[in-house]
């Protein structure tokens, strides 16, 4: 059964390669989306797909590409919407 989540990201995550990075992790673990910058420095990732990925997704994006430095984490299980792929806005 396919799920969603709405998932906040806060730290040091813009200018790191956080949407492209989170975008490789996605299609790896075939999850549907997208991860997007927000005014406010964070990033906003959708992710649509099987719960055991989308889990596997969630320890990642804790702690994100190299670069980056997750300081907080909010997740928020949405009505599920899928996506033909996983796209940076």
């Amino acid at each position: 059964m396919k799920v969603s989540y709405v998932v906040h990201v806060s730290g040091k995550v813009q200018g790191v390669y956080f949407r492209v990075s989170s975008q490789q992790k996605a299609i790896d673990f075939g999850l549907s989306g997208y991860a997007k910058n927000l005014a406010d420095g964070d990033v906003e990732v959708f992710v649509s797909g099987e719960q055991e990925n989308i889990d596997k997704m969630l320890i990642w994006l804790k702690q994100g590409p190299e670069l980056a430095q997750v300081t907080k984490l909010e997740k928020k299980k949405v009505d599920n919407q899928e996506h033909s792929f996983f796209s940076i806005s």
